[in-house]
């Protein structure tokens, strides 16, 4: 080998790179997606969504932008999920047809997801590949061992992947639960032997970082219940929980039979994976103790328990559905006792507020109260994560999954178990952390990593402008002008005003006379032209409907002009709406 030849050689030694990228989870909870990427070759950890708030009216849920991952189709040889929860697997309806790579998983989480795309893609047939924890599996340059860990929801993993650069762990969800539900610990000696062997990256869940000490097992919910059912052991009851919450639904059913009460499951989503989570064994409950909502009417009040969705007041759940009266098959009334048995998602306060006010005024009791013990978190606290640092003793540590506050304090955590400040990288979603062989890593540029809307079955990037526009109609309501003029401006009739929630007093009703002719003069003033301005139409009376509007009725409505302009060579109007 001639010495240019080494030279050559050294060089490309020294460009080898490995790049670990969040496309979202960072400075947010919800919608966990990240990337490594090392020598033209890709794998994506998660695809989650994240539910709107309510500077978002209308949306149904936020996914991550994957601009990066569709310019890099061809170097992407796997998605890996973690757990079926929907902050990591609700955006593969929007990722996976755009995508269309193997998608790798448990065996109840890839049950969750195929449940999910029947729904939303039924005629789509991903390429699912199951693994189970211990296994270790090689995808391009990666090896990847999967690592038992305990969480809110069966069959999680961590992932430990190493690369021609050093090896990365991600915890993904977890906690240091030591009597879980199932007897499924977190896999303490796995992480134990991957630190030994020497961590290059840990990028850990920060959710919890604020809390101090530990996050109580989950068992402790049977303690609640078993209290709840003594408490109320004349009613019925009814129990509200997420529908991925198997751990959860084995606790009611195994106080259910304690009790000597039936269960029914309600909603559709509940239904299927209780289903799921029987065949594939997650779930342990006697068939004879099941029994359909339509059958409920054979039992009395202290022989049943009702699980069902809506435990964060989605509009068509459950219980949602039954707070309304609008349950065909289950009348509320004093009768009853509602428990909910989840905490509330931030920026669904309301929604589950106006359902509880709603169970309370059909007459039912309803448990909500965090000092009753409802709820458990899944995610590990403070003293957990420092046990997850000191086991896996990263040289470089990135905190996941949280509101940059989260990230702030987790960062903290490693600096207190002795990680060195500058091995610690505080990243929003987007950044590129590169790792190169014989060079510190750095925060070196930036990929597009914002968020895509998804209102029904249209998704998009979100548009300031619409956004504002709804939030706008919905706190002043909408007025529509409409008026029809020839080819030369000038007006072939009355204008036309219809509103949609815009309150005008009674002593106001005399505005709709002003509001009638400033339409019709704005029109006037642009009559006669060699051609009619439809633009200036429209912006015309916009501006002078708004300011008798905000002069006479102190109203922000949204005012819509629509412009119907007749054709000089044709008896057809030809409508065209300007906004």
């Amino acid at each position: 080998m001639t010495r240019n030849q080494s030279h050559r050689r050294r060089n490309d030694f020294d460009r080898e790179k490995l790049c670990f990228i969040p496309l979202g989870g960072l400075g947010e909870i919800g919608k966990n997606m990240y990337v490594i990427e090392y020598d033209g070759q890709i794998i994506v950890i998660d695809s989650g969504l994240k539910f709107p708030d309510s500077e978002l009216p209308g949306i149904d849920y936020i996914v991550p932008d994957i601009s990066y991952l569709e310019q890099n189709r061809d170097k992407i040889l796997a998605i890996i999920i973690t757990h079926g929860h929907e902050d990591h697997v609700g955006g593969l309806p929007y990722v996976l047809p755009r995508l269309n790579v193997p998608l790798y998983g448990t065996q109840l989480t890839l049950g969750l997801i195929r449940n999910k795309l029947q729904d939303d893609l039924p005629t789509f047939r991903p390429d699912m590949r199951e693994i189970r924890a211990g296994d270790v599996i090689k995808i391009g340059s990666f090896t990847v061992r999967f690592i038992a860990v305990a969480h809110s929801i069966p069959d999680c993993v961590a992932l430990s992947i190493e690369t021609p650069l050093g090896r990365i762990v991600h915890t993904g969800d977890f906690k240091l639960d030591s009597t879980p539900v199932d007897g499924r610990v977190t896999d303490y000696g796995a992480f134990a032997e991957e630190g030994d062997k020497g961590i290059m990256l840990l990028c850990s869940d920060s959710t919890n970082a604020e809390r101090k000490g530990f996050t109580p097992s989950e068992r402790i919910i049977s303690s609640t219940l078993d209290t709840l059912f003594r408490t109320y052991r004349t009613k019925r009851i009814i129990i509200s929980s997420f529908a991925s919450n198997v751990h959860r639904i084995q606790q009611v059913a195994d106080v259910a039979s304690r009790f000597n009460r039936k269960i029914a499951f309600l909603g559709r989503s509940m239904i299927r994976n209780a289903e799921l989570a029987r065949e594939t064994g997650y779930l342990k409950i006697d068939s004879k103790m099941i029994i359909q909502v339509e059958e409920i009417w054979k039992y009395s009040d202290n022989q049943l328990v009702i699980v069902t969705t809506g435990s964060q007041g989605e509009p068509f759940s459950g219980l949602v559905t039954m707070s309304r009266g609008e349950n065909k098959a289950i009348d509320l009334g004093e009768h009853d006792v509602v428990f909910l048995l989840a905490s509330v998602i931030p920026g669904n306060e309301k929604l589950v507020n106006n359902t509880i006010n709603r169970l309370f005024a059909q007459g039912c009791e309803v448990v909500y109260e965090k000092d009753r013990n409802i709820h458990v978190s899944g995610h590990a606290s403070s003293e957990e994560l420092k046990i997850m640092l000191n086991l896996t003793r990263p040289q470089y540590f990135v905190p996941v999954h949280g509101e940059y506050k989260h990230l702030v304090r987790h960062s903290q955590l490693a600096q207190e178990v002795g990680i060195n400040p500058h091995n610690i990288f505080l990243m929003v979603n987007g950044d590129i952390l590169t790792f190169t062989r014989n060079n510190p890593p750095k925060k070196h540029g930036h990929v597009q990593a914002g968020a895509v809307i998804v209102d029904g079955n249209a998704a998009g990037s979100i548009k300031s402008e619409v956004l504002k526009e709804r939030r706008e109609i919905s706190e002043d309501g909408v007025i529509a002008v409409a008026v029809a003029v020839d080819d030369r401006g000038n007006l072939l009739a009355p204008p036309a005003i219809e509103t949609q929630g815009v309150f005008i007093s009674e002593d106001s009703r005399d505005i709709f006379k002003e509001l009638y002719a400033v339409s019709e003069q704005a029109v006037q003033e642009l009559s006669g032209l060699k051609r009619a301005n439809p633009d200036a139409i429209r912006s015309t009376i916009k501006t002078r409907v708004r300011d008798v509007l905000r002069k006479r009725n102190s109203s922000f409505a949204v005012v819509m002009p629509i412009v119907s302009v007749k054709a000089r060579d044709n008896n057809n109007i030809f409508e065209k709406e300007f906004f």
